[in-house]
């Protein structure tokens, strides 16, 4: 009688339970850290604060800009705007409605795509609805032909 306990394949239990602890082990893992990466953060925060790192990289070169346009760089999170010749603007690429980015800066304004929101490139106002307020302005700054996130 003893032969029905011989199966040698896993219970239900045994299965759930090897997930469910392979689960545990993934998400302490991905808690964990090591000295390096400790080390990170304050690195690049004291880069920050010195005008280094990401924010004293070169975004974009003035030429790169179209007058009366923009480009926006989605990696950035950041649109630049040249509303006139020598004036630049920078606004946060995601509409203010539903957050969409947004993806084109063409005939004085900055579009979203998702319901039709548009933008104004000189001050980031809203020129078409739905969205309800202005895209955030982004400092930059610029030197000489260099155009850099601030």
């Amino acid at each position: 009688m003893t032969a029905s306990r011989e199966d040698p394949s896993p219970t239900r239990r045994t299965v759930v339970t090897a997930v469910g602890a392979a689960g545990l082990a993934a998400a302490l893992a991905a808690c964990g850290s090591d000295d390096d990466k400790d080390s990170e953060p304050a690195g690049d925060a004291s880069e920050k604060e010195e005008g280094g790192g990401a924010g004293g990289a070169v975004l974009a070169r003035t030429a790169d800009i179209p007058v009366g346009g923009g480009k926006i760089f989605k990696d950035e999170g950041v649109v630049v705007t040249q509303p006139t010749e020598g004036q630049f603007k920078a606004f946060s690429n995601r509409c203010t409605h539903k957050q969409c980015p947004v993806t084109s800066v063409e005939g004085g304004t900055i579009n979203c795509p998702c319901h039709g929101s548009k933008f104004d490139i000189t001050d980031g106002s809203v020129k078409q609805n739905p969205a309800p307020k202005p895209l955030p302005a982004k400092d930059i700054t610029v030197d000489g032909d260099s155009i850099k996130l601030a």
